[in-house]
């Protein structure tokens, strides 16, 4: 029988299954007749997974009956897929420099400014939760400005396929986790004035867990994400790029903590606090934007939290 954290990481894997030959023909429609008609292909994508993928509509259903004032209708799932669908496949354009096409507000540009100020870096820590490649908006305004994604290096290696085949010129550092030096690779990027980012709220093996309050439930949120900033001594800050519909998204940057200015002897406590404080933002913009979770598996099922698990760092 598949556990639920076998079904967190093989969901995990899901958005970056697609296949190849098709991806670069949706990039050629779309590039090549506009957004509005590659949009078209989307809606069918989205009936498709509505009615045959049961396991994602049965998470789509349990997740939208928490954060929405309204019993959940087909329609609701519908548009929870049909928005998941839309940032891949706004993906191409992102990714080829189209921001002209897009709507985009940013808020809390100048913390990253802040924190990057002296030169040393700072984690940018997300979740699977509207566009991550919107953020590269944030570019146009600050040219100086770096960023690295860290993650599982099976999933970089997705990632390197979906780029080359969207834009072969695409480029995109990434710094690959659960490696002996996975944490020197990171501490080289940020040391070099890069923001690391990284999505933290998926679980992956034995990673520590925190059981936190989530939609108004106990949720296991990995503690390594959180740990490494801990001990590189950076600063961190929340992100996430929603999509609001049509063309429009919107990033915000919010401040969590500054592991560099943690008293000695109080590393654990600002580790949970950051941690609490990074939960309560997703519980905002869940309920603010409820289309723009993407964990299509059943995220609040019961897992104990596994203080005992070894130091690893990876999110």
């Amino acid at each position: 029988m598949t556990t639920t954290t076998e079904q967190a990481a093989d969901w995990s894997q899901r958005p970056e299954r697609s296949n190849m030959a098709l991806l670069k023909a949706m990039t050629w429609i779309s590039l090549r007749f506009g957004r509005r008609a590659g949009r078209v292909v989307l809606h069918g994508i989205a009936a498709y997974f509505l009615l045959f993928a049961a396991d994602s509509r049965s998470a789509s259903r349990d997740y939208l009956t928490r954060v929405l004032n309204h019993p959940v209708r087909w329609r609701d799932i519908y548009r929870h897929m049909f928005a998941f669908a839309s940032t891949i496949h706004d993906r191409i354009y992102l990714l080829n420099q189209r921001f002209d096409l897009f709507d985009i507000t940013v808020y809390g540009d100048d913390l990253v400014l802040e924190a990057i100020a002296d030169g040393k870096g700072v984690f940018l820590v997300g979740a699977h939760m509207g566009s991550f490649e919107v953020i590269r908006a944030i570019g146009r305004r600050h040219t100086e400005l770096r960023v690295a994604m860290a993650m599982y290096e099976e999933n970089a290696r997705k990632i390197n396929g979906m780029l080359a085949a969207i834009n072969p010129a695409a480029q995109q550092d990434l710094i690959g986790l659960g490696r002996v030096d996975s944490m020197l690779k990171v501490n080289e990027f940020l040391n070099a004035g890069t923001m690391v980012g990284m999505l933290a709220d998926r679980t992956f093996g034995d990673d520590t867990t925190v059981p936190l309050d989530l939609l108004g439930a106990p949720a296991n949120m990995p503690m390594g994400p959180f740990r490494m900033a801990a001990i590189l001594r950076r600063p961190v800050l929340f992100m996430v790029g929603l999509y609001l519909g049509g063309n429009r998204y919107e990033i915000h940057f919010e401040r969590l903590t500054d592991f560099s200015r943690t008293a000695r002897g109080e590393r654990q406590v600002d580790l949970e606090r950051a941690m609490l404080d990074y939960t309560a933002l997703l519980d905002k913009h869940c309920r603010r934007a409820p289309y723009n979770w993407f964990n299509f598996f059943d995220f609040w099922a019961a897992r104990p939290a596994n203080p005992s698990a070894d130091s690893r760092t990876a999110p």
